[in-house]
């Protein structure tokens, strides 16, 4: 594993990785959201779907999509700074995954392809394992910090494919 040099002086980080890292937090957020912006569960159609018993509340997304986001954020921002071989990989790698991250919300809501969607939602599901074995080549923090987006997704690929199933 690559060191990093935080910028920490006394065991402060600096103003200026304070600023370096919600930089990208809000970059990843930013990322992440935008979809959102055009495609929503806000429609006739999503409203009229079939859904599970266990389909969480509305407001639970927004709230557990931040935290992932961040978390996301931060673990890039540690594999960035990393001085590790296996950097660039990783961070290609979490670009992949994260372009089909994005992807997800058009196709389920905005062409409203259940099928489709439980396939990318696969894709993106081996693309999270992918990054999380590389980014803990990196740097096993930022590594571990991509746990609960595993664990998320892994319960969406559950709730898409269920979609899918009581709709088709």
């Amino acid at each position: 594993m690559g060191s990093v040099d935080d910028g920490a002086t006394g065991g402060v980080p600096s103003r200026a990785t304070v600023l370096e890292v919600l930089g990208f937090v809000v970059a990843i957020n930013a990322i992440g959201a935008s979809p959102a912006l055009v495609f929503s569960p806000d429609s006739a159609w999503f409203r009229s779907l079939e859904k599970p018993a266990y389909y969480p509340p509305e407001l639970a997304f927004p709230i557990v999509w931040t935290l992932l986001f961040s978390l996301m954020g931060l673990a890039l921002w540690l594999v960035w700074r990393s001085s590790s071989s296996g950097r660039s990989l990783a961070i290609g790698i979490f670009t992949i995954q994260m372009a089909l991250n994005v992807v997800w919300t058009p196709v389920f809501f905005g062409l409203e392809a259940l099928g489709l969607a439980v396939a990318v939602i696969v894709l993106l599901w081996v693309g999270i394992v992918g990054t999380i074995v590389a980014f803990a080549r990196v740097d096993r923090r930022a590594a571990l910090m991509l746990a609960p987006y595993l664990l998320w997704v892994s319960f969406a690929t559950v709730l898409s494919y269920e979609l899918w199933r009581l709709n088709t």
